[in-house]
């Protein structure tokens, strides 16, 4: 790496960027099971089986005053097809809570080999690397210590912007595991209102909303493959053009290039959301 500071520090300020892609890259592919050593995982397992006898009570109110409402008197009940009708929910209702667990892993699954496959067919192994070019290295170098101060104004900004979005970035990735787990803790509770037809909309609400957090993985990782396709062909350096302006053009159209990126990761909940109907 060059001696030079302001080098240094734009070249610091870009490896922190390519460490939080490249972690984003690895976490995408990450089941809820491995993350952080699966600490939190089992932590999530204690309180989902803890829930999961309160989903097993409300599981049957449900079902009391569903079959109070949808059956308008005893008599009805005791019909055949109404009495079936009301025993396959109630069967099929206590099956979601009781398994809902190993239902939401494997949705779970389904969606992550929908993002392998986007992974594999965009034929990228990795993310691409951004570096600094060449010739911006060596406009900064010969610059003399007065040519260099409005440098250092410039390097500083785009050096904070870059960083920032970094940890943003980073963040948002973060955010999907903490509600995966969220919605996996709590899911016995939602996945009970299935034992009654006036209240079954809260479950498919809750299933869905999952499946759009689970499917949030694939948006995450078009935009990664977008960004990297952009980082394949870097903003062009203008040649003769001085040093400051080199840095400026380049720094600035990189940091516009991150902000789509990070807009992407960002927005990836409401797009999924959009296209869920929720």
């Amino acid at each position: 790496m060059s001696d030079n500071w302001v080098v240094q520090n734009l070249q610091n300020a870009l490896d922190t960027w390519n460490e939080k892609l490249a972690e984003i890259w690895t976490l995408i592919t990450m089941s809820p099971e491995n993350f952080k050593g699966g600490t939190i995982w089992s932590v999530v397992l204690n309180i989902h089986g803890a829930i999961q006898a309160i989903g097993l009570a409300l599981l049957v109110l449900f079902f009391v005053v569903g079959v109070m409402k949808t059956c308008g008197s005893f008599a009805e009940v005791k019909r055949p097809e109404t009495a079936l009708k009301i025993f396959i929910r109630f069967a099929l209702a206590k099956g979601v809570v009781t398994y809902g667990l190993d239902l939401m892993l494997a949705l779970f699954s389904i969606v992550q080999g929908v993002v392998s496959t986007i992974m594999n067919s965009a034929g990228l192994g990795a993310i691409q690397q951004t570096v600094l070019p060449g010739e911006i290295i060596t406009a900064i170098e010969e610059c003399t210590f007065f040519e260099s101060i409005p440098l250092w104004a410039v390097t500083l900004i785009g050096s904070l912007f870059i960083t920032v979005l970094s940890f943003v970035m980073i963040l948002t990735v973060y955010g999907r595991f903490f509600k995966l787990y969220l919605y996996t803790a709590i899911a016995p509770v939602p996945l009970s209102t299935f034992a009654g037809e006036p209240t079954q909309s809260v479950g498919i609400a809750f299933i869905k909303s999952y499946a759009a957090v689970c499917l949030e993985g694939a948006i995450i990782v078009l935009g990664c493959i977008i960004f990297s396709l952009f980082a394949a062909t870097p903003p062009v350096v203008q040649s003769g053009a001085s040093a400051v302006t080199m840095v400026w053009s380049y720094v600035g159209e990189l940091v516009f290039n991150m902000l789509v990126l990070v807009g992407a990761i960002k927005m990836a909940d409401r797009v999924v959301r959009e296209m869920m109907g929720l």
